[in-house]
């Protein structure tokens, strides 16, 4: 079990903000300053809203860095149902980018992040179907829990809980449980297993709605709402506070939801929701200086001093001034703030010494039961007396009598054997099975938290001016890249064996045979040769073929008459008299985020149904990121990833279907220039079918990319369950070569379609029809048109969703569009 023990206290009340940047935070004489005057302020606000990139960055920048409240964001989800503009994951790998975007926006603006259980599913129409979907009560726990935690005096929503002004249900919902939780938190009877676990009620002085003007989506503020102005200026920063937010902004880069930087006077209306009323501010009647605590205000006479004597040029002369104030903490009561500002004065402390601390390791991964060897690095860059007395790292204590002399690097290894029974590393809330609009995390101490602990944390106790400071800090992987420079990434607890099976989806028509490949790594040195099988071999006709090689197990799997309708295939350990499934290590890694590692079951899918092809060769061209191209593939297709250079008459010629993958004229400019290129490729014969792409301020996309006119819009169906009317039940898209039925709209994922196209000529023809309860039928949703000897196809449908999924008959029908111009039949 993790000695959690000795970190309890100074962990309390940084339990939520802990993050593992790629370069450690430095900070210079200015960020002292603000952080000194922060000492001084006692007041917290919680701004609550559905998803990554919904709050108002410039507010919170405001809240945190010039009027110095500790702000909190927390976020319903993880924003898992979002698109992404700079790879393919979708789903909780989406939440997983989302989730470091989020900390590295919060870096930036000075606020910490929480997050709900909520699962973002996708666009949603109403608040009921949002609050149904993600179990009202599972997720009001949690925004309990959350205020009782944070203890915020002021709580603001970003949105309105009338979904039809808040534009998404999820939205609607974050308000409307923000409202609830306001009153539940405070009541005992709310929740009250939470208050054995080291919180207790919390009444918010008052909640507001932070009303806004979103030009076309409407203007919600009026002058008899509350207003401040958080457009200011901040001279020691050197930056205003829209500034700011748009570096805030700027960091959800998976969204493209970038922001310019705004400078100038920009105000910002409240409407109260409930609590005490108010005049002239938005923490009127709250006590946000010393005077809130017993004993305080000795506290607050030297905070004073401590600002009035720093000297921009040396703040290690305050070094002496901060351990007094550290033991002066000591001696309060114990309490919210009396944890707080004392985990304040160690940063603070840290930073005027310029003590550098680094815990690393050698590697980026260690296994269960292997050895890990941990270098350390200590230098006190000032001239204040330090001594390190005692480190502990999971695995090991030691006492240690060792000053550290200014200016002196001191350096010592230690290795530790890394237990069998240790705790692979995993996202907490991957870590039990999930529920279908939720994650479910047991340990109520989690809950709320951005992410984990890290693998391991190094504890260090060091006396400072004759203060005992304990500081901690993550175990880091650490290389130097010779372009990039000094790189820290998370390090990663292995199992001793991960595998992976490869495809993870297998597509099989009438009497198919595939072969698969299963992959065993063994991750520990000690380990011994794995032995591995296959979950269902029998109900799919799976048998080995050949011998192993390099850990390789090659496969066969030709599913017979008998055979399940599709199901999953598990790759299996045996050993010690039991069988256990192997995980799969998959690992996330971007420039803009640290690396990412998480673990699944090893498994690939087996999706059998009658699915015929006509033609060939298909040439695709990507876009955001999809795995579209890869299902095409196991359908039999010739795949070609059509770049730029390639798109030119004599080599499109050779090819059956050309295809966009998702939001391509979104992220490929060319593609307008060569508008003219494929049309005259439809013209002669060629079928073009293009994926959805999105409207937007970034990407207005001014230019035709069909033969005839339509206009994209931001219509959907967001029911994954909605009626599918066939206009043209006689239409080749839907009998060639396959006779697509309603089956064929079953068991579909997250939603139906989005970014239907309107405004259609007449040379267009709607092949479908589906609306969301209570709203009108969309015809936008899969459009054809022929011209010249050629077709050309729009359509909205979710298939980069669907396909990876393993819906039958998203393959069929996908299958039917490549074979449009193929007229067998027809």
């Amino acid at each position: 079990m993790r000695k959690i023990s000795l970190l309890f206290l100074i962990a309390f009340a940084a339990l939520f903000t802990k993050s593992l940047a790629q370069i450690p935070e430095s900070h210079t004489a200015a960020d002292i300053l603000l952080r000194l005057k922060k000492l001084n302020v006692l007041g917290t606000v919680l701004y609550v809203a559905a998803h990554p990139d919904d709050e108002n960055s410039r507010l919170i920048a405001y809240l945190a860095k010039d009027r110095m409240y500790r702000t909190g964001y927390l976020s319903m989800t993880r924003g898992d149902g979002g698109q992404n503009l700079i790879g393919d994951e979708q789903g909780v790998e989406m939440g997983l980018i989302r989730t470091q975007e989020m900390l590295a926006a919060r870096r930036v603006d000075g606020a910490e992040q929480f997050f709900s259980r909520a699962f973002d599913f996708g666009f949603t129409k109403t608040t009921d179907e949002a609050l149904t979907t993600w179990g009202k009560e599972k997720i009001l726990s949690d925004v309990v829990w959350v205020i009782r935690k944070f203890q915020p005096d002021v709580i603001i929503t970003r949105f309105p809980e009338d979904y039809r002004l808040a534009g998404h249900g999820q939205h609607a919902a974050s308000s409307v449980l923000a409202h609830e939780a306001f009153f539940a938190a405070a009541d005992p009877t709310k929740f009250p297993a939470q208050l054995s676990q080291g919180v207790k009620p919390w009444k918010a002085k008052r909640i507001y709605w932070n009303t806004f003007n979103f030009g076309g989506a409407g203007n919600f503020t009026s002058d008899d709402q509350l207003k401040l102005d958080a457009g200011g200026y901040n001279m020691l920063l050197g930056k205003s506070y829209g500034e700011i937010a748009a570096e805030s902004r700027t960091q959800h880069k998976s969204q493209g939801a970038a922001l310019s930087r705004s400078r100038g006077s920009a105000v910002e209306y409240f409407k109260i929701l409930a609590g005490d009323s108010t005049r002239t501010d938005i923490m009127d009647g709250v006590q946000a200086s010393w005077e809130r605590v017993e004993g305080g205000s000795r506290i607050q006479t030297l905070v004073n001093r401590l600002i009035l004597d720093y000297n921009m040029t040396n703040p290690t002369l305050s070094v002496p001034g901060l351990a007094n104030l550290y033991r002066q903490l000591q001696g309060l009561a114990d309490g919210y703030w009396k944890t707080q500002k004392m985990m304040e004065v160690r940063q603070l402390l840290e930073a005027c010494t310029g003590l550098w601390i680094e815990a690393t390791a050698p590697g980026p991964y260690v296994a269960q039961g292997d050895s890990l060897k941990l270098n350390f690095t200590l230098i006190n860059r000032s001239d204040s007396h330090m001594d390190l007395r005692s480190v502990h790292v999971d695995g090991f204590d030691s006492l240690v009598n060792q000053p550290l002399v200014a200016g002196k690097n001191f350096f010592f290894t230690k290795s530790i054997r890394v237990p069998q029974d240790w705790p692979i590393t995993q996202p907490y809330w991957l870590a039990e099975g999930m529920s279908p609009g939720s994650f479910n995390v047991s340990d109520q101490t989690l809950i709320g938290q951005p992410q984990g602990k890290p693998a391991f944390e190094l504890l260090l106790h060091i006396v400072i001016e004759g203060q005992d400071i304990p500081l901690t800090k993550p175990v880091q992987y650490k290389f130097t890249d010779p372009v990039k420079g000094d790189q820290y990434q998370p390090l990663t607890v292995l199992p001793v064996f991960t595998g992976h099976l490869e495809p993870q989806v297998l597509v099989f028509g009438n009497n198919d045979k595939k072969e698969f490949e299963a992959l065993v790594k063994k991750q520990s040195s000690g380990a011994m040769q794995p032995d591995i099988s296959l979950s269902n071999e029998k109900a799919f006709g799976i048998r080995p073929l050949g011998s192993v090689q390099h850990a390789s197990f090659q496969f066969e799997a030709q599913p017979g008459n008998n055979a399940p309708a599709g199901g999953y295939v598990y790759l299996l350990l045996k050993g010690q008299g039991k069988t256990d499934s192997l995980k799969d290590l998959s690992t996330i890694a971007y420039d803009h985020i640290p690396r990412i590692d998480y673990f699944q079951p090893a498994r690939a899918k087996m999706v059998i149904t009658e699915i015929k092809t006509a033609g060939k060769k298909i040439g695709y061209i990507e876009g955001a990121g999809d795995k579209v191209a890869q299902a095409l593939t196991q359908m039999g297709y010739e795949l070609t990833i059509l770049k730029e250079k390639d798109i030119n008459p004599s080599n499109l010629k050779q090819f059956d279907a050309v295809i966009t993958g998702v939001r391509a004229h979104n992220v490929h400019p060319w593609l307008a220039e060569k508008y003219d290129v494929l049309m005259d490729y439809v013209r002669e014969g060629g079928n073009y079918i293009v994926q959805y792409s999105q409207v937007n301020r970034f990407n207005p996309i001014q230019y035709k990319m069909g033969p005839y006119p339509f206009a994209l819009s931001s219509n959907r169906v967001t029911d994954e369950q909605a009626q599918v009317t066939f206009l043209l039940p006689g239409h080749p898209a839907l009998n060639f070569p396959n006779k697509i039925t309603d089956r064929d709209f079953d068991g579909w994922i997250q939603e139906r379609g989005i970014y239907f196209a309107d405004k259609l000529d007449s040379a267009y023809q709607p092949i479908l029809s589906m609306h969301d309860p209570g709203e009108q039928p969309q015809k936008g949703s899969l459009i054809v048109a022929d011209y010249g000897k050629g077709k050309f196809v729009y359509t909205g449908l979710v298939f980069f969703r669907e396909l990876p999924a393993g819906v039958p008959g998203a393959y069929r029908l996908l299958a039917n569009l490549i074979a449009l111009n193929n007229k067998r039949g027809f």
